[in-house]
């Protein structure tokens, strides 16, 4: 699958692209600086592109930026493909979700997923955790699915319809919550899924 990810340069991009590419797909990194997009790009073996080139013939876009540039990043980006919104607010007085609110901005299918998985995770060895997509569109959803599978060693998990982004990402709080709490990198896993 040729995949854009968007904010491709920050640690959750790089981790994603290494990841994705380590699968077999053709990864272009995204940002807002063509010269780090291709220094970032050449370190881990993929292409490098500013945001609005990088998302031109792919089949799914990967918005990896942070959740306060994520609406305002989508609005500029000339969208043909499927969005797979990553990002959390940690505080928001919003009652839509961060995926929810990009679905009113953009006119291409939102899906909202990989909430629970952290950078560091994605850089070492498959965490042995779920992870979960959301979305609408069963088409769109499916590819998200499909790179949610690459990622981790237990499943990738449809958890429903856009909506449940809402819990999704709210779980990414409860997990940064844990985390720090115990000192510990949690993940989740789904127990009674065959």
């Amino acid at each position: 699958m040729r995949v854009a990810i968007v904010g491709g340069t920050g640690p959750f991009g790089r981790a994603l692209a290494r990841r994705l590419q380590a699968a077999g797909d053709d990864v272009v990194l995204g940002s807002r600086d063509r010269a780090r997009a291709v220094a970032a790009a050449a370190e881990l073996g993929v292409e490098g592109a500013v945001n609005e080139e990088s998302v031109r013939g792919v089949e799914l876009v990967v918005l990896a930026t942070n959740a306060a540039a994520m609406l305002e990043t989508a609005r500029a980006l000339p969208l043909a493909s499927p969005v797979l919104s990553v990002a959390s607010e940690l505080r928001s007085d919003e009652s839509l979700s961060l995926a929810e609110r990009l679905a009113d901005v953009v006119a291409v299918p939102v899906v909202a997923g990989l909430h629970s998985l952290a950078a560091g995770k994605l850089s070492g060895e498959p965490p042995d955790e779920d992870a979960f997509v959301c979305g609408d569109d069963a088409d769109a959803k499916g590819k998200a699915l499909e790179v949610a599978e690459k990622l981790v060693r237990g499943r990738a998990v449809d958890a429903g319809p856009l909506r449940s982004a809402r819990g999704l990402e709210a779980m990414t709080g409860v997990l940064v919550a844990i985390n720090r709490r115990y000192k510990i990198h949690a993940g989740l896993r789904v127990t009674g899924l065959r």
